[in-house]
């Protein structure tokens, strides 16, 4: 009509995260016009299994929809690293002992195959030089060795044999969308070995007992691979276009992985007129920080970087390329949860957050500012006597070792609603000096890192970005669109649209000379807490 109003196009970003499905509408310009929240199921069947189901969780991706469908030009899905099993009707297969056929994800913070990462590790073999020497039991290959082994020993038990695709979660999403069987470089060259130059090494899986996933061009695995972002099929097909609400052949950008979206929806900010020591510097001088649920360092290189503990160097892992390094903390959100909520005095905690209108942790930051000025102190040396080793669920980076717990030191008799904000505040200490760990080894094998983007739900937390900023002596910028990762969802449907988006820098978080001299002597009692760990577990082993 003439005189109306140009049509206002948007891209549809989906992130699958640990728990929830979320989805957002988002602007050329990377504006968040609208959001919606599903939560989807998650089984916990034995002692570290975590399974979810493939069905439930598209279920959920359809719910969050609702828009003109069309204004929108393109959709992006990141997800969790799970491990989605099918059989060759394209159906669920149980990977439980239980034999629930929907249940047929293997969850990211799953370690049922710690022993099998251990004997993967054990072979030397040379892909490891692109996890940083260790097979983690959050990757896919000891994830795949457990359940040949494990249904191989049950002869109840059917999933290897009828399995015939494994799919990371993202790309399960994507081919959902597409029917496209095409895998992200993201998702495989990160958690399945893969090398976009030399493609599937075959000594390696049939060194390790999985070279049945040789057979007909790794078809089960992938034979086709395409970079995150690029055009996956033919778009949305009609069966899923109908149930997104969308309409049929809308363009579907390969995966990410969740983490890896948050960091391409932040890394790239424009920070101009900050006056940032990343400024008019290359991207590689930058880390993303995505902290959630658990948290991942993500750093980029020019060429590839070795780093001991340290996963990658993975080449377009995140960005086209360019080489990723990627450490992280297996519990992070999860474990200040679970210190929290673990003590005696949660309930009254809960009882005056709910009194005062507050959330549990926006009333915890303000308790210990009452503290402290009660005290006269400032607020992070409140916990100069009580010290947190936080690998409560094993050290993801730089030591890699799924082994390791957490330890907590300097524990007083009482338990009052005092003593559980400063175990909360030692925690949170604990986790920036993990980055700060995790720093420092990227530091030693060349990367030059002077400014930290954060986002994800912990970002929105001022204690937490403040002590990170504290402890680690470095910038921290955080986004003016604070839903990162939906953005770097929406970003995958926007390339595989050809069209552009980008997200702007809204505030900064500097450390001070106080609590820099403070946290190196933090720093030195953290390390002291790794090594008399690994001292007690010897001890106890003679």
């Amino acid at each position: 009509m003439a005189g109306s109003d140009p049509v206002e196009w948007y891209y549809v970003g989906v992130d699958v995260g640990t728990a929830s499905v979320r989805a957002a509408l988002v602007t050329r310009e990377g504006q968040v016009k609208t959001t919606a929240e599903e939560m989807v199921t998650i089984w916990k069947p034995h002692s570290d299994h975590y399974v979810q189901s493939s069905t439930d969780i598209w279920a959920k991706c359809c719910m969050t929809q609702g828009v003109q469908r069309n204004q929108v030009r393109g959709v992006g899905f990141d997800a969790t690293c799970s491990l989605v099993v099918l059989d060759q009707n394209f159906q669920p297969v149980a990977v439980n002992q239980d034999g629930e056929a929907e249940r047929n994800v293997v969850m990211w913070m799953d370690h049922r195959a710690a022993e099998q990462a251990a004997r993967i590790t054990s072979t030397g073999h040379r892909v490891l030089s692109r996890v940083g020497g260790v097979m983690s039991p959050e990757m896919q290959p000891p994830k795949l060795l457990w359940l040949k082994e494990f249904y191989c020993w049950n002869l109840i038990a059917t999933c290897w044999r009828d399995a015939a695709h494994f799919l990371d979660l993202p790309d399960f999403l994507s081919w959902k969308a597409t029917a496209s069987l095409a895998r992200s470089l993201c998702t495989v060259v990160c958690k399945w070995t893969y090398c976009p130059t030399e493609k599937w090494d075959t000594s390696f899986w049939t060194a390790i007992g999985l070279e049945d996933l040789l057979e007909n061009d790794h078809s089960k695995i992938g034979s086709v691979t395409c970079c995150p972002g690029s055009p996956v099929g033919e778009g949305l097909t009609q069966e899923a276009a109908a149930e997104l609400g969308l309409d049929t052949g809308t363009a579907v950008g390969a995966s990410l992985i969740d983490a890896h979206a948050g960091g391409l929806g932040v890394i790239g900010a424009d920070v101009r007129g900050f006056s940032l020591p990343c400024e008019d510097q290359p991207i590689t001088s930058r880390m993303a920080m995505i902290c959630g649920t658990s948290s991942c360092h993500m750093a980029i290189s020019q060429g590839p970087l070795f780093v001991p503990g340290v996963w990658g160097p993975y080449l377009s892992g995140m960005v086209p390329e360019l080489w990723l390094n990627e450490g992280g903390q297996s519990a992070t959100g999860r474990l200040i949860d679970h210190v929290v909520k673990g003590h005696v005095a949660y309930p009254q905690l809960q009882e005056q957050a709910v009194k005062g209108g507050e959330h549990i942790y926006s009333y915890l930051n303000r308790h210990l500012s009452s503290m402290a000025k009660d005290l006269g102190a400032p607020l992070e040396l409140l916990a100069s006597s009580l010290h947190v080793w936080p690998d409560f669920h094993g050290n993801r980076s730089p030591l890699a070792d799924p082994t390791l717990r957490g330890a907590v030191v300097g524990l007083p008799l009482s338990q009052t609603l005092d003593d559980l904000a400063l175990l909360y505040l030692a925690t949170v200490q604990a986790l920036a000096l993990g980055t700060q760990h995790i720093l420092e080894a990227m530091t030693q094998a060349g990367h030059d890192i002077t400014t930290l983007f954060l986002c994800g739900g912990l970002s929105k937390n001022p204690l937490y970005v403040q002590i990170h900023a504290n402890a680690t002596g470095l910038p921290l910028v955080l986004p003016a669109q604070t839903e990162a990762v939906l953005v770097g969802a929406a970003v995958l449907g926007a390339c595989a649209s050809h069209d552009y988006s980008s997200i702007l820098v809204s505030y900064l978080t500097r450390g001070t000379v106080l609590s820099l001299s403070f946290y190196r002597k933090k720093y030195s009692v953290f390390l002291r807490l790794h090594v008399h760990q690994r001292e007690y577990m010897a001890l106890m082993n003679d």
